[in-house]
């Protein structure tokens, strides 16, 4: 991928008496597509390991999961996330998905690309996917098994819940409109915002976020999602990578049953489930702060206990 910057300035920000460098760019994909990247990095200290963030349907990296980015650059790792297309600061028609498969390639074309760096080359790498990027996280580490040493997965959709999974006719009609009006936003919907989140104030954030997409799923986007969860929800017993789940109990948009079904079935011999009881699907936006302390606590012990020591 080719990278430029377009009038992006990189800045620092001391939080807690840590220094923190933030930059952004662009990259252009093989398609022609720009897409924004974002990243957080430790200034007073080398990095643990870096960590590439996927995002949720209709999220972006360098707003809503800031908290995430500015949480783990404070303990010690370098965090790089990129917005798909059709997501956030990235080109392409907003909430829009086209291919899971084409968002699969890009991320792993970038992630690989920064891997290649220099400074990277010695390091371990972790992968960090929120809801539908926890299914982009499982589809990365399917497609080269050995190359990533761990993932984290915040409330991953590894399957629709069944109150908002389509009938199988709806599926049908899908499958079919896809092909003639993949565009169109005529697929209903609640408002998950509420369903997602117990903050009132980071709801409002959310809704305040232009680059977060609020409307519709488009024809083709439910489908591509939906054919995703079950692509991911088949193949549970492929997953080896050292991985932990954090899920809240009271998740309304992805299952918590079956991130439970994950840690079962699973291959993997290093793996972590926590279940929170009564947090919501935004475990780490979300949350009344003491909550969001308790996921990032659990969160970075674990990286720390897989990353060599540095002194």
């Amino acid at each position: 991928m080719k990278s430029h910057s377009l009038n992006l300035i990189p800045c620092f920000l001391s939080i807690s008496s840590t220094w923190i460098f933030v930059f952004q760019e662009y990259v252009l994909n093989a398609r022609g597509i720009n897409l924004f990247t974002c990243q957080w990095r430790p200034l007073n200290s080398e990095p643990k390991a870096v960590i590439f963030l996927c995002h949720g349907y209709a999220m972006e990296c360098s707003i809503s999961m800031r908290g995430t980015g500015t949480r783990l650059a404070q303990a010690g790792f370098v965090v790089h996330g990129m917005d798909y297309e059709g997501h956030g600061k990235s080109s392409g028609l907003q909430g829009y998905i086209s291919s899971f498969d084409d968002i699969v390639v890009d991320c792993s074309k970038y992630f690989a690309s920064v891997c290649e760096k220099e400074e990277y080359k010695k390091q371990k790498r972790f992968l960090l996917g929120e809801s539908m990027g926890g299914a982009i996280v499982l589809m990365l580490h399917r497609k080269e098994p050995s190359f990533w040493d761990g993932a984290i997965l915040v409330a991953p959709m590894c399957k629709i819940v069944e109150d908002m999974k389509p009938h199988p006719i709806v599926i049908s009609i899908l499958s079919k409109l896809s092909n003639v009006i993949p565009t169109w936003r005529i697929i209903p919907n609640e408002d998950i915002i509420d369903r997602a989140i117990k903050s009132e104030e980071w709801r409002e954030e959310v809704r305040n976020n232009h680059y977060c997409y609020k409307g519709k799923p488009r024809v083709k986007t439910g489908y591509e999602i939906f054919m995703a969860s079950l692509d991911i929800e088949s193949n549970l017993d492929k997953v080896t990578l050292p991985f932990i789940i954090v899920h809240g109990g009271d998740d309304a948009v992805t299952d918590p049953t079956v991130s439970e079904a994950l840690y079962t079935l699973a291959k993997s011999k290093d793996k972590t489930l926590k279940l929170y009881p009564g947090m919501c699907h935004a475990l780490t936006s979300g949350e009344p702060k003491e909550n969001i302390d308790i996921v990032f606590a659990d969160i970075i012990k674990w990286l720390n206990e897989r990353v060599p020591s540095i002194s």
